[in-house]
């Protein structure tokens, strides 16, 4: 395919994936787009759950970033107040083209996919994605690079990568109590492992949260770590039912919890697992972001497919061989034997090599 002309373009608006770890998974595809349209004004339009990670150093770089509204109505008077050339679509819904359509965008481009191959002036065929049976399942992230592959735009195979910023360092050391030390960084010997006990999607992602705490009283007894819950606001519960074992099983441990679930923005969420020196997380965004900033990451996967929404970078992926699983059920309808059967001594053991391992520039 011959590739789009770039220098007819000058206003140029992107609408990232919807979620925080599809967003992460298509920042390389996303780069290739403001490589390509160097000379344009790139404004990324995302829901608000997502927005802030394109004001982070991802290589994208945008002009504007803004926050699109939740009415049908105020979306498509937001993009047409941008005067853009170009709209390119990463989500699939008939709706997100119905709104450049409405909004006087004269190129839009995207997946001809939801019955909405009529309202794109530019369509990239979607990939067939093999059965599992086949050995060819691929991963996620190659689906939106495929997308962008589609349009005649070469994009690389490097991993998605994140900076934390300045200001996200800032308040990630202020939170574990480090505002004052020398020089802003983190103690040179600290052991800080963000753990992410929640999951968007429902609970049959998510590793007993009496597991993670039977895993933070070893760490912290063990191993000296600080651990650091995160996580969004829905993930609270999570939270609570670790600190409510710790409590009753082991006290002493809370000295070496810091839960700051529901209480980080993105770039602090980014500056914390920079920090850290290993991320133990379910199938989450959080995940996808702690290895696109670089660090190693142990992630705990039950009902979903590590094949394709593994974290791209080092660590290790823990599962269970069970027949029922990946199932993709947001509840478990038997015994959640895909998570239950994860040990806390499996993890422990993938988290320590990686404490053993060391980690440079793991300070701040």
């Amino acid at each position: 395919m011959i590739p789009p002309d770039h220098t007819v373009v000058s206003r140029l608006v992107i609408r990232p994936p919807n979620w925080l770890g599809d967003a992460v998974l298509a920042l390389p595809a996303m780069a290739a787009l403001r490589r390509h349209f160097a000379s344009a004004h790139l404004t990324v339009a995302a829901p608000g759950a997502v927005a802030s990670l394109f004001r982070e150093d991802t290589g994208i770089n945008p002009d504007a970033v803004v926050v699109m509204p939740t009415a049908h109505r105020d979306v498509i008077k937001t993009l047409r107040d941008g005067h853009f050339d170009l709209g390119i679509l990463f989500p699939n819904s008939f709706r997100s083209a119905w709104q450049l359509r409405r909004a006087g965008i004269p190129q839009r481009w995207g997946y001809a996919k939801s019955a909405r191959g009529w309202l794109l002036t530019r369509r990239s065929a979607a990939p067939a994605f093999a059965e599992a049976s086949a050995g060819k399942l691929q991963h996620h992230s190659e689906y939106y690079r495929q997308l962008v592959r589609g349009f005649g735009i070469p994009v690389n195979d490097d991993a998605p990568r994140i900076v934390a910023s300045a200001v996200g360092r800032s308040t990630a050391l202020a939170m574990l109590g480090w505002a004052d030390a020398p020089g802003g960084h983190a103690p040179k010997d600290a052991r800080v492992i963000t753990l992410a006990p929640g999951a968007a999607y429902g609970q049959a992602k998510q590793w007993p949260p009496t597991r993670v705490a039977e895993l933070v009283a070893k760490l912290v007894h063990d191993r000296g770590a600080r651990c650091v819950l995160v996580g969004a606001g829905h993930d609270k519960e999570a939270g609570r039912a670790i600190e409510t074992w710790l409590r009753a099983n082991a006290p002493a441990a809370l000295d070496g919890v810091v839960n700051v679930i529901g209480r980080t923005d993105l770039a602090t969420l980014v500056a914390l697992t920079t920090l850290s020196r290993v991320c133990v997380s379910n199938d989450s965004g959080v995940m996808h972001v702690a290895a696109a900033t670089g660090r190693p990451v142990v992630a705990i996967f039950g009902s979903t497919d590590e094949r394709v929404t593994r974290p791209l970078g080092r660590g290790d992926v823990l599962t269970a061989d069970v027949f029922c699983r990946p199932c993709h059920l947001r509840d478990c309808p038997i015994d959640h034997r895909c998570m239950k059967r994860i040990t806390v001594d499996q993890v422990f053991a993938a988290v320590s090599r990686h404490l053993a391992f060391g980690i440079s520039g793991a300070s701040l």
